[in-house]
């Protein structure tokens, strides 16, 4: 390799660091080592005694490094869900338009749950007595469930043609949550012979898709 390549193929690296916003550590090395430092730290002294300083120094990084990756200590219960979640948009924008509500938003829910990794049990549903976890799992649970309501509540209101704050589609929304919810925790607390996760959802989602979809399929009153 010549001097000037090698410049050249420093200086781009430099460039991606910058872009990314992060420096030091490779992005998967740096936030899997917290990670593993925080799952330590829980498990030895409960959730509430652990620090974000504790973690960080467990981890041999700056807390600069911990915001780059997680704005709060309780995203560290949700590892892995939140990556998921955060892939919504996505797949609501690839359920074909000619679907009737009931029927998208089913697809969207299993979607979602196709996308989650098979290993990827987040602390909050496996480890959240263990840790001393329960309230926080509550309070930092409830608030996305809010924030996926929303989500379909959106997305449901456009493929009906209804407002998104019409009862029917805030109560199709956070039904269908709801059940999401109670799937993948029966899934994630089946230990190691669990089977998929898609399959959980679907055992869980299709009775509340079946039961609005008479409601939701139909015309809004004012199209009729």
């Amino acid at each position: 390799m010549t001097k000037s390549s090698a410049s050249g193929t420093a200086a781009t690296s430099a460039s991606a660091a910058v872009r990314s916003g992060r420096g030091g550590r490779p992005r998967a090395s740096s936030r899997r080592t917290l990670e593993d430092a925080a799952g330590e730290l829980f498990l030895e002294q409960g959730y509430a005694r652990t620090t974000i300083d504790q973690i960080t120094q467990r981890a041999g990084v700056g807390r600069n490094t911990f915001f780059n990756y997680f704005a709060t200590k309780s995203d560290l219960l949700w590892l892995d869900v939140d990556d998921t979640l955060r892939a919504l948009p996505e797949v609501l924008a690839a359920v074909p338009a000619g679907r009737a509500p009931s029927a998208a938003l089913r697809e969207a829910l299993l979607g979602l749950a196709a996308r989650h990794p098979h290993r990827g049990i987040p602390l909050a549903l496996s480890q959240r007595e263990a840790i001393g976890a329960e309230a926080e799992f509550r309070a930092s649970g409830l608030e996305r469930f809010l924030g996926v309501a929303a989500e379909l509540g959106t997305f449901l209101a456009a493929r009906s043609g209804r407002a998104p704050s019409d009862p029917l589609v805030r109560a199709a929304s956070s039904a269908a949550v709801a059940a999401l919810v109670s799937g993948a925790a029966d899934w994630a607390l089946a230990g190691v012979e669990r089977g998929a996760l898609a399959d959980a959802v679907r055992d869980a989602v299709d009775p509340v898709c079946r039961g609005y979809a008479l409601a939701l399929d139909a015309a809004p009153a004012a199209t009729r």
